[in-house]
């Protein structure tokens, strides 16, 4: 009976929709702890290419969740969350049992159920337009929903992805496709019946239509996806122009979210149909698809016990959710491949963000009303541009900011190997400030009037975004650059050259770095702040353009793509006075914190500096002056002129360098330097240090962990000694050379580095080699190897100065960052720094021939290390030597603070010396940037 009753719902099923489109009829039994689902299913499968096909490739992504190797796995990693790869198997997905039939009940033979592509061999050719059914009977075991946001849990299970489907967007059937968790398109332009048997007092909700309890039967173009909770979730209907929406929600609201929902979806949705030209019966909004899609950057900012809001509660579910609303318009509407075509619907939904901001939050500023927040009567944060910067201004500073560090990517780059942020600054933001502009240009109603015509065209089909920007092109020429954009890294800049006076008009000079008839939005502005616009339109395969305005004496600011309108490689060059003491030219601003800069200025950041330099200069109290503001430029300069307590001088430091940053090439960024310092390094000894550098970093995937460099620098050197340094014979003037090469990945299991020096002078030439792995074998527990290898290949030199160290290390080329010197005693000296030999000991000596050393700590409990080194050394005229330590390592801050117990040693049991205090090591690093490079990861 239950086999006939399948059949009929199967073929009522079919009738109601065209013979070409797939069908796929579930049963589906959940058993009562929500762990393992049981799963009777036929699928009626159409060739929609226009090939013969022998094999049909089914996709079985519940696999990505059962072993370490998956791409999954990996994805989550390179993500920063490890959860996945120390699972435990209880908590893991797979497919337990799996037979697979055709309609003549002959069965089809399965290589392995742990591979995410099955391919299942035909008999006779598929031939295009004919159909082949299966039937399939399997049995599954549900994953961890905290892994991917799909899975089971206590209270919710969200089931998407884990059905065996074929894959439409492969129907040659060759490639395997694997799962990255990405909210891809799978099976589009299929016919749905799924019948659930689920535990006692369960809810379900799907964006399948619900035709009776735990009932569904539908058409969808996207992936089905279902909601079994304990308890009922909400909806909310909507009436757009007399047609009915429903927004279903996969999750809780809390009442004055849905209140304040209840307000706004009208308000969404018909803004959206205004655009696009449609709404679907229903919406569904998954937990995930809310987490994945809010507005980014409206959130609270929680610090301490302190709590500061940027937006109202009613305004941050406006902006979250039609953002939410927009792209699952778009996306129940819209039929492509996120692989490729991603940035076509994040685009949109962009694009449509732009439009809903302008009409509804045209002022309103990026830091909401966090700047009128006052600290003891003031508001602090109103010294800040920042607090000025508009939130429409978020998508061209958002792109600025990852293009200034060169980690942007090409729009059309695939979708697995963009970076987190790239999908918001490339995919999202660029693309869709580019639809902006275009549809600013030629009109938002011409702009809207194409989109909607051209999703209508493609209904219920597979779209290839190309053809939307090629009917662009056709209605306005000016938006040919579109589909170059795509495949290269937009690297386009307008210049303002200068503003001149002729007669009664004024002149005004524009040049661009692209040979592309980019058109260029124009502003003017009065002292009194009176704006007009112009387009002007420049020619194919010429970088300059005059534009000529009447009235020149009213014209005080001329501003190219004012509010970052067009994503412009540089916007400092986009502001000129007409007028005045600063007539074609900019401003200087002095700031004194660090801020979003401000393109209209140039600006100086002054910031006072205090350090404590031991007792050679006490408190050294100064200021610095930089240009460097939160987003990177080519030019940069710093300095600090300090004066020094200790000795009543003058002491301090600079520098100035120079970025290339080329778009397509095997280097990220090339620089070039100069620096200087004088400063105190003992009691009454200063010393000077001069260097020109080089650094070549090479280019890096923004996904990868991988970082590889070049280095090069000159250093010169000059100390004063004292008597006693003097009759040792010590440098007072020294030439230093070195090259060296880096390789680091930082990836989040296996984090490995990998250096090779090469440093000399007039007396000593050496080479050096260091290598150190680290392994997270358990949760937050790790593992750690050092390797270094130090070996002079020339050692002429007096005294020991330029020696490896054992256990300390002879800052001669002060490069590192020690607390004092020249400390041999007192708490400054028992700092330590992990360079040379790497002991924690104190081992007496240092090494002028060579050395190998090996260091080792590993994680026992909580923040309790044990660590030991072990290395052989061997000085000029004397045997080689075997030393080791080991010891309890305390990390209070994991690579910034950690302290060193020695416990026994080539020494001896440390712990029993009278001095055993004087013993302890630590280290500490003050680099707010290491911080800043450890909390991105994951990111770019």
């Amino acid at each position: 009976m239950k086999k006939i009753t399948t059949c009929l719902v199967l073929f009522w099923g079919i009738i109601q929709v065209s013979g070409q489109k797939d069908s796929i009829y579930i049963e589906a039994k959940l058993s009562a702890n929500r762990k393992t689902l049981e799963v009777n299913q036929e699928i009626v499968y159409y060739n929609h290419s226009d090939k013969d096909l022998h094999s049909v490739k089914l996709l079985n992504w519940v696999s990505a969740y059962q072993k370490r190797g998956t791409s999954l796995v990996y994805r989550k990693l390179e993500d920063r969350s490890s959860d996945l790869h120390f699972a435990k198997q209880e908590q893991l997905g797979k497919l337990l049992d799996l037979e697979i039939k055709t309609s003549s009940q002959e069965s089809i033979p399965v290589k392995s159920m742990t591979d995410e592509n099955l391919f299942l061999p035909l008999a006779e050719a598929l031939r295009p337009g004919e159909s082949i059914k299966l039937k399939l009977q399997y049995k599954m075991d549900l994953p961890d929903k905290k892994f991917t946001g799909y899975g089971t849990s206590d209270q919710l299970t969200a089931l998407k992805y884990f059905f065996i489907v074929p894959d439409h967007f492969d129907p040659d059937n060759i490639s395997k496709r694997n799962y990255h968790d990405i909210e891809e398109s799978v099976n589009f332009n299929t016919y749905w019946t799924v019948n659930f048997d689920l535990p006692p007092n369960s809810f379900i909700e799907s964006n399948l239509p619900q035709i009776q309890m735990n009932a569904f039967k539908g058409y969808l173009d996207s992936d089905p996806e279902f909601v079994i909770a304990q308890n009922g979730l909400p909806s909310i209907k909507v009436n757009v122009d007399g047609e009915n929406t429903e927004v279903k929600f996969g999750y809780n609201l809390k009442p004055e979210e849905k209140q304040n929902l209840e307000f706004y979806l009208p308000l969404h949705l018909k803004f959206v149909k205004e655009k696009t030209g449609f709404l679907p019966r229903n919406l569904f909004i998954s937990e995930k698809f809310r987490s994945s899609e809010d507005f980014f950057g409206n959130n609270d900012i929680n610090f301490w016990k302190f709590r500061f809001q940027l937006f109202t509660d009613a305004e941050k579910t406006d902006l979250d959710y039609f953002g939410i609303i927009a792209k699952k318009v778009l996306d129940e509407g819209i039929i492509a491949d996120k692989q490729t075509n991603h940035w076509f619907k994040n685009g949109l939904k962009s694009y449509l963000e732009i439009q809903y901001l302008q009409k509804f939050y045209k002022e309103t500023k990026l830091l909401g009303s966090l700047p009128e927040t006052r600290i003891f009567g003031v508001k602090p944060l109103k010294l800040f541009h920042a607090s000025q910067v508009k939130l429409i201004d978020r998508y061209g500073l958002s792109y600025q900011y990852i293009m200034s560090q060169n980690l942007d990517q090409k729009i059309d780059e695939k979708f697995a190997v963009l970076s987190n942020f790239n999908v918001m600054a490339v995919s999202s933001f660029e693309t869709g400030s580019l639809f902006n502009y275009t549809a600013q240009k030629m009109g938002y109603d011409h702009f809207d009037t194409i989109l909607k015509d051209y999703i209508f065209k493609n209904t219920d089909k597979k779209i290839d975004p190309e053809e939307f920007l090629k009917e662009l092109a056709e209605k306005d020429k000016n938006s040919s650059y579109l589909s170059q954009f795509l495949k290269q890294k937009n690297r386009v800049n307008f210049r303002l050259k200068n503003v001149r006076k002729e007669d009664e008009s004024l002149s005004i000079r524009i040049g661009k770095n692209t040979d592309s008839s980019i058109p260029v939005k124009l502003e003017t502005q009065t002292r009194e702040g009176e704006k007009k616009y112009y387009w002007v339109e420049t020619e194919e395969n010429e970088r300059t353009t005059n534009f000529v305005l009447p009235a020149s004496e009213e014209i005080h600011k001329v501003t190219l793509n004012t509010d970052y309108i067009f994503p412009e490689s540089k916007y400092r060059d986009n502001f000129l006075y007409a007028k005045g003491l600063f007539s074609n030219a900019k401003k200087i601003k002095f700031k004194l914190i660090k801020d979003i800069p401000n393109p209209e200025y140039n600006e100086v950041y002054i910031s006072p500096r205090v350090r404590f330099n031991n007792t050679y200069d006490k408190f050294l109290l100064g200021v610095n002056l930089k240009n460097q503001s939160f987003f990177d430029q080519k030019f940069l300069y710093s300095f600090t002129p300090t004066y020094s307590t200790g000795t009543g001088k003058l002491t301090g430091s600079g520098a100035i360098s120079y970025s290339f940053l080329p778009a397509e090439s095997i280097f990220r960024s090339i620089t070039f330097g100069v620096s200087g310092s004088y400063f105190h390094y003992d009691y009454g000894l200063a010393y000077t240090k001069t260097s020109l550098f080089s650094n070549f970093n090479f280019r890096k995937n923004p996904r990868s962990t991988v970082s590889r460099s070049i280095g090069f620098s000159y250093n010169y050197l000059e100390r004063d000694l004292s008597p006693r340094m003097i009759a040792n014979r010590d440098y007072k003037k020294y030439n230093l050379w070195s090259a060296g090469y880096g390789y680091s990945d930082s990836q989040m299991i296996h984090e490995k580095s990998l250096s090779l020096s090469t440093q000399g002078m007039e007396d000593f030439n050496k080479v050096t080699a260091e290598g150190f792995y680290r392994w997270e074998f358990a949760p937050k527990q790790k593992l750690s190897i050092r390797l270094f290898a130090g070996y002079f290949l020339r050692n002429d030199t007096r005294n020991n100065t330029f020696n490896y160290g054992i256990s300390r290390v002879s800052n001669y080329s002060f490069s590192y960052n020690l607390l004092g010197e020249s400390a041999n005693s007192g708490l400054l000296s028992q700092q330590f720094i992990l360079a040379d030999g790497g002991f924690k000991s104190f081992i007496p000596g240092s090494v002028n021939q060579w050395i190998t050393s090996f260091n080792v700590d590993s994680s026992v409990w909580k923040i309790f290390h044990v660590y030991a080194d072990a290395g052989i050394y061997k000085n000029k005229n004397r045997p080689a030597e075997f030393i080791w330590d080991s010891g309890i390592k305390v990390r209070l801050i994991p690579d910034f603070l950690e302290i060193y117990f020695p416990i026994q040693s080539s020494l001896g049991f440390e712990p029993s010396f009278k001095d055993y205090a004087k013993r302890i090591r630590y280290t500490l690093v003050l680099n707010l940037g290491a911080v800043i490079n450890a909390a991105r990861r994951g990111w770019y």
